[in-house]
């Protein structure tokens, strides 16, 4: 990684852009990994909005808000399957990065596991799923996938 030298950014260090999606993403990930019921992610307009649809689309079962000073947190319960074995997501993955975007028009949406799994998009209507945005037939910047 490249060190960066910037008036006020002390010699040798380097700066590091924050991609909330894919702090959200390995978040909910890693704590179904570990079996650990609950995760807590910071609070950003396009997380909240992330959140929003797994917990529409069954994916997570239950999303607090958390508040610490200035600085807010969502609190989310993972939804298992019969006697706790496995969570409803096995599989996430961050589609679109800061420095590689991959847009989409609604007619080339992938479909995941047959329609079984979900995209998540970014669209000039805000954050939709793969079949909200066919619905509507508007495109977008492809986010994530989740199945």
């Amino acid at each position: 990684m490249p060190f960066i030298s910037r008036p006020g950014i002390p010699k040798n260090s380097f700066v590091m852009g924050n991609d909330t999606i894919a702090n959200l993403i390995t978040s909910i990930r890693n704590a179904d990994m570990v079996g650990k019921g609950t995760v807590r992610v910071t609070a950003t307009n396009i997380s909240k909005n992330i959140v929003r649809i797994l917990l529409r689309e069954g994916f997570i079962e239950d999303v607090r808000e958390h508040q610490e000073g200035q600085k807010s947190f969502f609190i989310s319960t993972s939804k298992y399957r019969r006697r706790k074995e496995r969570t409803y997501i096995t599989t996430s993955k961050r589609t679109s990065k800061p420095g590689s975007r991959i847009y989409s028009n609604y007619r080339e949406i992938p479909k995941v596991l047959g329609g079984m799994g979900i995209v998540i998009l970014s669209t000039s209507q805000g954050i939709l799923t793969d079949r909200e945005a066919r619905q509507k037939k508007i495109g977008g910047e492809i986010l994530c996938y989740v199945w």
